[in-house]
């Protein structure tokens, strides 16, 4: 009996312990709800809030999965006062005030030690010593900081991690990736995509601390947040990098030129794999600032002149061989003067698009719609150029092809149509209906975003969509090609022709209107210069438009001169870095493989790489050889190859004739000499010649050129 008395007892006492905890945590709740004067003349009316946690925005990506934005920690530094040590504190104080004010650069140490000290008195547990964010490098500093590096409970340090937005690859396609500011307002992909990105917040329990302060606590109330899905691209950043690199170069030779764009598209899906638009920053640069590709709808000139070609071939009111009068140059239709830069006599319709003759391209577009001007409405309808695409980017400007009534109340603009006026579309148009003739009639939808990823993993994926399979015949195609190609092979665009590769394309100069109307104003006029093709012509792989636009000019501004540079600059970057063109060569360039190659002097190591993927007599018996020699040469005739050892004697010169310049500079700097050159290609001499005993540290010159022999 006593011993069961005894057990009540024990419970008894336990009861009246946690009745008192409860009672002191009640106490303390209305002390801190309304007696604390620490709080007076502040809204806080809670002992505990929920407060959001926002989600780890994802990332947008290239192409092949390189970052082009994405969200970097950064991380801001508070403390809580109350835990160190009284021997730690008073002697860090100083030295931690010290290293804050060096770090932040906007207190004295004075008043940082000030702040901290009025923490400690205060017991201060969540102390905000800068509202400062710091990268990752800083931190680790802070880290060390005295007092601080005794870490979180002993020191006091606390880290409160968040993130920006960072761009890896800088301006680089920035008006299409884009940016979203803190009212969230923004551009680009990371505006119009923002749900997909900003992902989903999350919930966390605070609770407030004497001083007001609020801390977050740890509880099964607490939601994680969900981070955003990372958006792939179809953004090339290689082609993209050449994009921005050809304008640029083009735009720095002056010309007055105010803006300008450049946009890449793969033939066969209508990915866009590069996207440039810089404008002139007013102070002597210039910057992605403005989307020209998509943004700006103006008159295309003479680009155009391909809608009315294909128009008049289908309607088979003429063919390429078809004579047609360019009447010199200059031609008057129901009160509108036609002219053209040039003296413009009988030629054909293939010809007179290959030098662009604006007459000509009147005459076909009215002579064949003059009394038909709604079949020609439906004509340009049908062939999607005015298509509204809804693209993954916001901003995009709508195209404008007047209607019946309108070109029949204004006589003349049927006639400006044949050449590229009377309409408005922007870049991102043209280039779209150029592809479709380089993918034989079939309109692809052009589009920028492949999928939705989270974690690696694909959630989502975008794949490419037809908007016409046909927007006129094969046979229509099939001239156009010819025509295209015509351009470059005898007419504006002969800048363009290359032994390598084979472009089709179309020049392209009109006047842009100023505000208020009119193309002239005290003399000067606005131009945009255009080039839009296709390569190579046989199997098309990617289509490409350049556009320059000028400030107010009393010069000329021609297609040829300044949009072709930055074009074949692009063709010719992807034709040395795509694989693909291995298997659109012509014959002609296919014997050309076929003859021996000659292979450098170099390490075993890589000419085995590279005689692997040749087609060369005796080559199982090189590759056979290749591996067990450190530094080899070869020597050739027509049909094979024969191996040849280079020696390596440590007091005498080698030979590096036939290197390049790496290889050379490798060998020669090992045996310890100093190394000038001159010229670029491969080594052809070498000054002392090869075997020659020198001293250390002598200097030997090298020769280069791009001339061999076999």
């Amino acid at each position: 009996m006593e011993r069961t008395e005894n057990i009540f007892r024990k419970f008894a006492n336990v009861y009246r312990i946690f009745f008192l905890l409860s009672v002191l945590v009640f106490a303390r709740i209305v002390y801190l709800q309304f007696f604390d004067k620490s709080l007076e003349g502040k809204d806080i009316k809670l002992s505990f809030r929920e407060v959001e946690i926002p989600a780890s925005r994802g990332d947008i990506l290239a192409h092949d999965g390189k970052t082009l934005a994405t969200s970097v920690p950064f991380y801001i530094v508070r403390m809580d006062c109350t835990v160190s040590a009284d021997s730690v504190f008073n002697s860090g104080i100083d030295s931690l005030a010290i290293c804050l004010s060096q770090m932040y650069k906007d207190k004295s140490y004075v008043e940082y030690k000030k702040l901290i000290v009025n923490g400690r008195k205060n017991n201060k547990r969540y102390l905000t010593l800068n509202k400062i964010a710091i990268d990752y490098s800083d931190l680790s500093k802070v880290k060390r900081f005295p007092i601080f590096r005794k870490g979180g409970n002993k020191g006091g340090i606390i880290i409160e991690e968040i993130y920006k937005r960072n761009n890896p690859y800088g301006r680089k396609a920035y008006r299409t990736i884009g940016f979203m500011n803190s009212q969230g307002v923004g551009t680009g992909i990371e505006s119009s995509k923002n749900y997909y990105l900003k992902g989903v917040s999350g919930k966390q329990i605070e609770q407030r601390r004497e001083g007001g302060e609020w801390v977050p606590i740890n509880g099964s109330e607490n939601i994680p947040p969900q981070d955003g899905y990372d958006i792939r691209t179809t953004i090339d950043i290689d082609i993209q990098e050449a994009t921005e690199t050809a304008l640029k170069e083009q735009l720095t030779k002056g010309y007055n030129i105010e803006g300008a764009t450049a946009v890449v598209m793969e033939t066969k899906t209508g990915a866009i794999r590069a996207i440039a638009n810089l404008k002139n920053d007013g102070r002597g640069g210039f910057d992605e600032s403005l989307n020209y590709a998509i943004g700006q709808a103006t008159e295309p000139g003479s680009v155009l002149k391909l809608v009315t070609l294909i128009s008049v071939l289908e309607e088979g009111y003429v063919d390429l061989n078809t004579p047609i009068d360019g009447s010199g140059g200059n031609w008057v239709y129901k009160g509108q003067r036609v002219t053209d830069g040039h003296h413009t006599g009988l030629t054909t319709v293939k010809g007179a698009f290959a030098i662009s003759s604006n007459v000509c391209f009147a005459k076909l577009a009215t002579g064949c719609y003059e009394n038909r001007i709604k079949d020609y409405v439906d004509r340009l309808n049908n062939m999607k150029i005015g298509e509204r695409f809804n693209i993954d980017i916001l901003g995009e400007a709508p195209a404008t092809i007047y209607g019946e009534e309108f070109i029949k109340s204004h006589p003349g603009i049927l006639a400006s149509m044949g050449f590229g006026y009377g309409l408005l579309i922007t870049p991102l148009h043209t280039l779209t209906f150029y592809n479709a003739i380089a993918n034989n009639g079939k309109m692809m939808k052009p589009y920028f975003i492949e999928s939705y990823e989270r974690n690696g993993q694909v959630i989502k994926s975008f794949s490419p969509t037809v908007i016409s399979g046909a927007i006129c015949s094969k046979e229509s195609v099939r001239k156009a090609k010819e025509a295209l190609r015509a351009v470059v092979t005898e007419g504006t665009g002969k800048m363009m022709r290359n032994d390598n590769y084979e472009i089709s394309g179309k020049t392209g100069t009109a006047r842009i209107a100023f505000e208020g109307g009119g193309y002239e104003r005290n003399g000067m006029r606005r131009y945009q210069a255009s080039f839009c093709g296709f390569f190579p012509s046989e199997n098309p792989l990617y289509s490409v438009i350049v556009v320059l636009y000028s400030a107010p000019t009393a010069g000329n501004f021609y297609g040829a001169t300044q949009a072709g540079p930055p074009f074949k600059y692009i063709a010719d970057f992807i034709y040395a870095n795509t694989p693909e063109f291995k298997s659109v060569l012509n014959g002609k360039q296919r014997e050309k493989i076929d003859e021996q190659p000659i292979i450098a002097k170099g390490r075993g190591s890589e000419s085995y790489l590279v005689i692997n993927n040749l087609t060369i007599g005796g080559k199982n018996k090189l590759l056979n050889t290749i591996k067990d020699k450190n530094w080899i040469g070869y020597s050739n005739d027509t049909n094979s190859f024969e191996l040849k050892r280079i020696d390596m004697y440590p007091d005498s010169l080698v030979d590096v004739t036939d290197m390049g310049l790496k290889d050379a500079l490798f060998v020669l700097e090992n045996q310890g000499y100093k190394v000038n050159f001159s010229g670029e290609g491969r080594v052809i001499s070498q000054e002392p010649p090869p075997g020659t005993h020198i001293q250390k540290n002598s200097v030997v010159h090298i020769v280069l050129s791009k001339e061999r022999k076999k």
